[in-house]
């Protein structure tokens, strides 16, 4: 049978599958709590969800407790499977540069699957919530979203033989992220409404056995299988050497400046996510309260707007980087972010939550381009390293930032629910900041694209 190296499909059904069912996660969960707290079933008709708007009315004092108690309680889900997913990415992603990329794209894949399966169970037979920490503990095993981008990244650098296209080659698989996000989480409403949560699940599960098929009988892998594979087995010692050794041998072997600049980078890559993925994480929240009161078609069409910012941010990456250089795209992004959240903040209409979009529209910029200029730094022989090195921040920042994120928006949802969104704006100053220091101290005075070179090379020969 002819494989293929088309990876594309792969990541769209999975992110399709993956963000189709995120909202409803999160909207089981605010639905059960709701329920709990009042003792009634949880309406939602018209334009909007059932919500108190009285401050006055004890039934707004429930419906904060509500708010509160689901941020907390996704703060816990996400603990719970934040370290085995950690590790598990950082293992399979560094050492598909040895082992192959295949199977840091099909592990995630059955770890969804199986999620999927319990969510289906956990909807139909009106089961405890707390199965959902087995969900996400089972899931993270599996390596959970983490491996999957690192390794699609990954494969994607092993195609681009022009270093010069790699910036734009890493935009357009971000940008399949966004899109597919987007259509998925505008689906997702009209998904709850006409077939429930129980087949909406159902239908997840579906996508993702197809793509589990497609990876193992059709795509075909970037890297060579090592032949150490085949021989006798090692030690526990050795093995546990042996896959950390990508990411080890990364930095050891690095001259002075390579490995300066990648930390930088890897910081500045950290920094930014951390404010992004974590006020990011309130919308849906956000606009569940007061006096927004969003039902689900609603959510699916805010989560919908994030199509556009990623269709946006990819054609800003596409023309800025024929006349800018990629730490200046990367400052451009940052403030985009910074104006669109100071205006979510103050957003209390449904028109003007819609209008986030707009001063949002190049937010996503730094993540494809920050990734592009990780990957320019190092070898080919690297990029699994490299790239594992980032989905493992991904991980441990998504984690962090959503668990303070959370705890933030409960502690503050009574007294003012924007200040999250304007403490996001704030800490991007810290990213900015490393920029900054970048390109004041332009690396001793040595030309600054040096920040993103054509080879290797070129920074080692500085380093002499």
């Amino acid at each position: 049978m002819r494989k293929v190296l088309c990876v594309e499909p792969v990541i769209f059904t999975y992110m399709f599958a993956s963000s189709l069912t995120s909202p409803l996660v999160q909207q089981l969960i605010y639905r059960r709590l709701w329920e709990d707290e009042f003792n009634a079933t949880f309406v939602s008709d018209g334009n909007v969800s059932r919500c108190e708007q009285n401050k006055s009315s004890p039934a707004y004092i429930k419906q904060k407790e509500v708010q509160e108690k689901a941020s907390i309680f996704n703060t816990q889900l996400d603990l719970t499977g934040a370290v085995p997913s950690l590790i598990v990415a950082f293992v399979i992603v560094a050492n598909g540069d040895r082992q192959g990329r295949k199977r840091s794209l099909v592990l995630p894949s059955m770890g969804a699957l199986i999620a999927d399966i319990f969510l289906t169970a956990i909807s139909y037979f009106s089961l405890s919530l707390s199965i959902l920490f087995v969900v996400a503990f089972i899931s993270a095993l599996f390596g959970s979203m983490a491996t999957f981008l690192g390794g699609g990244f990954a494969f994607v650098a092993d195609l681009c033989h022009d270093e010069k296209q790699k910036t734009t080659r890493i935009a357009v698989v971000d940008l399949i992220f966004g899109v597919v996000s987007g259509l998925a989480g505008l689906s997702s409403g009209y998904f709850l409404r006409e077939i429930g949560f129980t087949w909406t699940f159902v239908t997840a599960s579906l996508l993702h056995v197809i793509n589990i098929i497609y990876i193992t009988f059709f795509l075909e892998d970037t890297v060579g299988i090592s032949e150490l594979q085949h021989e006798a087995p090692v030690s526990t010692k050795e093995l546990l050497r042996e896959m950390f050794s990508g990411v080890y041998m990364l930095f050891k072997t690095a001259p002075y400046k390579k490995r300066v600049l990648i930390i930088v980078l890897l910081l500045t890559f950290m920094t930014y996510c951390f404010t992004a993925f974590g006020g990011s994480s309130l919308f849906t929240l956000y606009e569940l309260d007061e006096p927004l009161c969003w039902n689900e078609v609603y959510i699916g069409y805010g989560v919908a707007g994030f199509t556009s910012v990623s269709l946006t941010s990819f054609l800003g990456v596409y023309l800025f980087s024929k006349c800018l250089k990629d730490i200046y795209i990367v400052f451009i992004g940052i403030f985009s972010y910074i104006g669109g959240m100071i205006m979510a903040a103050f957003a209390k209409t449904t028109l003007l939550m819609f209008l986030v979009r707009v001063p949002s529209l190049f937010c996503l910029m730094p993540i494809p381009v920050l990734r592009s200029m990780l990957s320019k730094v190092v070898l080919a022989s690297e990029q699994g390293a490299v790239f594992a090195c980032i989905a493992c921040l991904e991980v441990v920042t998504g984690t962090v930032s959503f668990s303070v994120f959370n705890i933030l928006y409960a502690a503050t949802v009574v007294w003012f629910s924007g200040f999250s969104f304007l403490l996001s704006a704030g800490l991007c100053l810290i990213p900015l900041a490393i920029l900054c220091w970048l390109l004041c101290t332009s690396w001793n005075g040595e030309d600054l694209a040096l920040l993103v070179p054509e080879d290797v090379s070129s920074i080692e020969s500085t380093d002499s």
